[in-house]
């Protein structure tokens, strides 16, 4: 399990005084996926036009390059801009699956310090119904400190 107070402080000390959203996606990604064995992929989709999410940075294998916000786990995250557990990918109606290992997956919005959507933060697990509650929460808290700066 993630020492989530822990993980907050590293990251808050790192990217201190950092405001290039990039610069800062690619240092939570690392930060976050070396935290605990059940994350397999972790990573950002950036919002690059209308309805469409590209790769950001990202730790694990290849992802998918472009996502469009009407398909998928990470679509839907940014469509409705909530937070998606899916504790089972096999029964999420329109999962696109990226890698064939992924069996469960967290997908969190993530907001400028406007309020503007600017990616979701995705992360993949090879364990089934590998998420909980906290994750999402801890995490959120923590997308929250780091990209509402920007």
């Amino acid at each position: 399990m993630v020492d989530y107070y822990t993980l907050a402080k590293t990251i808050d000390a790192l990217v201190e005084g950092e405001d290039d959203a990039v610069a800062l996606m690619a240092t939570v990604a690392c930060e976050v996926h070396h935290a605990d064995d059940r994350f397999d992929w972790t990573g950002f989709y950036r919002v690059v036009g209308p309805e469409l999410l590209k790769i950001g940075p990202y730790q694990g294998g290849h992802g998918c390059l472009t996502i469009p916000f009407s398909r998928g786990v990470c679509g839907a995250s940014a469509r409705l801009e909530q937070v998606q557990l899916v504790p089972d990918v096999e029964a999420f109606p329109g999962h696109i699956a990226c890698a064939s290992s992924t069996r469960s997956e967290l997908v969190l919005p993530v907001w400028d310090g406007s309020g503007r959507l600017i990616a979701v933060f995705d992360i993949d697990s090879d364990q089934a119904d590998a998420f909980t509650t906290e994750d999402a929460e801890r995490l959120a808290a923590i997308l929250t400190a780091v990209f509402g700066r920007v």
